[in-house]
C-alpha cells in the first residue's frame, strides 16, 4: 500500500484500511486495560481475604501462647516480627497506589488509565530514577532482608520458603527476550499505563499476605512435626509396685511416654501441694518420702485448651523402705527415757506398711509411727517396747527393745540468766530474776521458780517467794558493801508441764557486788 502510483480510489481504500486498524488496535486496547482493572479488583478481594486469615491464625496463636507460654511464645514473638516487617510494606504500597490513583480522573473508569505519565513522573526522570524510586527498591529490600533474617533462626521453616521470599521480591536487574539486561523497576513499570502498575502494585500486596500465610504455617507445620517425631518419646518401666520383697515376682509394663520441653501445664497439684518446677515438659516432684510403709501420689494436672479446662488424674504409690546396705549405729547408753516430760517416739519396722507398739505410758502422738511415752510414775529402771506388725503377703513380723528410765538433770540456778559464780552491781541484783534452767539437756523445759533463800555477807539469811528480791532482801542488799558476796540458794522450782514432778536439788549463784 505504500509503494508506486496509486489512484485516489487506492488511496482511499488504503486510508480506509489505516483508520480501521487503528479503530481495532483502539478497541483492543481498552479491553486489555479493563481486564487489569478486573484483575485488580479480584487481587484486592483476595488480599482482604488473607489478611482475614492471617489475623485469625494469629488470633489463634496468640491462645496457644496464653496456654502454653514456655511453647509457643517464641514462635509468636517471630510471627510478631514479620507482621510487623509486612504490616509496614503493605501500608506504604497502598499509600503509593492512592498517590496514583489520585492523578486518575476516575479510577473506577479503568479505560481511561492508559498514560504511564503519573508513575513515570514519579520514578523516573532525566533519563534517571528519582528519589521515590529509590525509597520503593530500599523498601522492598528492607521487607525481603528483614523477613528472611527473622526466619534464618527459626528451625520450624524450611529453607525454601526463604528461597521462596528472595525469588519474589528480588529487584536485581532482569533480561529482557531480546537477552538485554534492564533496570528492574524500568522493566516492570516504566510507560506502561496507570491500571497496569496499580494492578502490579497489589500484586506485590497480594506477595506480601502470601509471604505471611507460608511463614505462619509454616512455624506451626514445624511445631507438630516436632511434637510428632519419635525423638520426643522415650521407654519408661511403670512397675506394678514400687517395691518388691524377697521371692516375689516382678510385675509391670513399659509405656511409651512423650517429653516436650514447652509443655507446661496451667496448673499441677500433688498430695495437696500446688508449687512444682517444670523442666523440660517434666514436673520435678520434691517432697519428703514420709515414714516407713506404702505412700499415695495423689493430684491433678490441668491445661488450657480454648475456654475449657482439660483435667488429667494423678495416680500412684510408691513404698518407703530402709536403705539397702546402709549401717546400723546405735549408741546402746543413750536408749533413755526421761521421767516428767513427754517422750517422742518413732516406731516403724521396715518393709511394713502399719506397726503396733505397746509399753508402759506409751501412746499414740498422730501421724503414722509417732509416739509419746510418760515414763513418770513408772518405778522401774528400765521399759520394754514391744512392736508388731504384718507384711503384705500377710506374715507377722515383730520385734522389742529396751530403754532406761532416768530422772531429770539437777537444775542451774540463775540470776538474770546468768549462772555459776558472776558479778553484779546493787541496782542490778535489786531488778534481776531468779530463775532456774537445764543446760545442755535435750528437752525444752521451762522451770518455774517459787522461792529461795537470799544470804548477804554478815546478815541473816532471808526466805523469799517468788523470783524476785522483796522488801526484806532489797533492805538486806542495800547495807552490803562493795566486793561482797551475796549468794542466791536453796532455790525451789517445778516444771510448767508437770507440777508433781519433784525436781532435784537446784545449785545456787554467787554473786560479788561491783558497786
Amino acid at each position: 500500500m505504500a509503494g508506486g502510483k496509486l489512484s485516489p480510489r487506492q488511496k482511499m481504500i488504503n486510508l480506509m484500511y489505516l483508520v480501521f486498524i487503528a479503530m481495532m488496535a483502539l478497541n483492543m486496547s481498552k479491553e486489555v486495560l479493563s481486564a487489569f482493572g478486573l484483575m485488580n479488583e479480584k487481587l484486592t478481594s483476595a488480599n482482604t481475604i488473607s489478611t482475614e486469615r492471617n489475623t485469625a491464625f494469629m488470633a489463634g496463636l496468640s491462645e496457644k501462647v496464653s496456654e502454653q507460654p514456655a511453647k509457643y511464645t517464641p514462635l509468636k514473638e517471630k510471627a510478631d516480627q514479620i507482621g510487623v516487617l509486612s504490616n509496614d510494606f503493605n501500608a506504604y504500597v497502598e499509600q503509593l497506589k492512592s498517590e496514583l490513583l489520585e492523578t486518575a480522573d476516575d479510577p473506577s473508569d479503568y479505560e481511561t488509565m492508559d498514560k504511564p505519565d503519573a508513575l513515570d513522573s514519579k520514578f523516573f526522570e532525566g533519563g534517571k530514577n528519582t528519589a521515590a524510586a529509590a525509597e520503593f527498591i530500599e523498601k522492598i529490600k528492607t521487607y525481603r532482608e528483614g523477613v528472611v533474617s527473622a526466619l534464618s533462626t527459626v528451625k520450624e521453616v524450611d529453607g525454601q520458603v526463604s528461597n521462596d521470599i528472595k525469588t519474589t521480591f528480588n529487584t536485581e536487574d532482569v533480561k529482557d527476550r531480546d537477552g538485554v539486561s534492564k533496570d528492574w523497576l524500568d522493566y516492570n513499570f516504566k510507560g506502561f499505563p496507570l491500571v497496569a502498575s496499580i494492578t502490579k502494585l497489589t500484586q506485590m500486596q497480594a506477595d506480601v499476605k502470601t509471604t505471611e500465610t507460608k511463614v505462619l504455617s509454616a512455624l506451626l507445620a514445624g511445631e507438630l512435626q516436632k511434637d510428632a517425631s519419635a525423638t520426643n518419646y522415650k521407654a519408661v518401666v511403670v512397675p506394678d509396685k514400687t517395691a518388691f520383697f524377697s521371692g516375689e515376682k516382678f510385675k509391670g509394663r513399659i509405656v511409651l511416654a512423650r517429653f516436650d520441653a514447652g509443655l507446661k501445664p496451667t496448673a499441677v497439684e500433688v498430695n495437696g501441694k500446688k508449687e512444682f518446677e517444670v523442666e523440660n515438659g517434666q514436673i520435678m516432684l520434691d517432697f519428703p518420702a514420709g515414714n516407713v510403709g506404702e505412700r499415695d501420689i495423689k493430684g491433678e494436672l490441668q491445661f488450657k485448651e480454648g475456654d475449657s479446662i482439660v483435667k488429667i488424674p494423678i495416680e500412684s504409690s510408691y513404698a518407703v523402705i530402709p536403705k539397702p546396705n546402709s549401717a546400723v549405729i546405735s549408741a546402746d547408753k543413750m536408749n533413755v527415757v526421761y521421767r516428767g516430760v513427754q517422750n517422742p517416739m518413732t516406731i516403724s519396722i521396715p518393709g511394713v506398711p502399719a506397726v503396733s507398739a505397746s509399753a508402759p505410758g506409751l501412746k499414740k502422738s498422730g501421724g503414722a509411727g509417732k509416739y509419746i511415752m510418760n515414763v513418770t510414775t513408772v518405778k522401774a529402771r528400765e521399759v520394754a517396747i514391744k512392736v508388731s506388725g504384718k507384711l503384705p503377703n500377710g506374715t507377722t513380723v515383730s520385734d522389742s527393745k529396751k530403754f532406761r528410765i532416768k530422772d531429770i538433770p539437777r537444775p542451774v540456778g540463775t540470776a538474770r540468766g546468768e549462772d555459776g559464780s558472776i558479778k553484779m552491781s546493787k541496782s542490778g541484783l535489786d531488778k534481776a530474776s531468779i530463775g532456774a534452767i537445764l543446760p545442755d539437756f535435750d528437752f525444752d523445759i521451762k522451770l518455774d521458780v517459787t522461792s529461795f533463800k537470799f544470804k548477804v555477807s554478815g546478815q541473816p539469811t532471808i526466805n523469799v517467794r517468788g523470783r524476785r528480791l522483796d522488801s526484806r532482801a532489797k533492805s538486806a542488799l542495800k547495807k552490803a558493801k562493795r566486793g561482797s558476796t551475796v549468794q542466791v540458794m536453796d532455790i525451789k522450782a517445778q516444771l510448767k508441764t508437770n507440777k508433781g514432778y519433784k525436781l532435784k536439788k537446784i545449785s545456787p549463784v554467787i554473786i560479788e557486788l561491783t558497786n
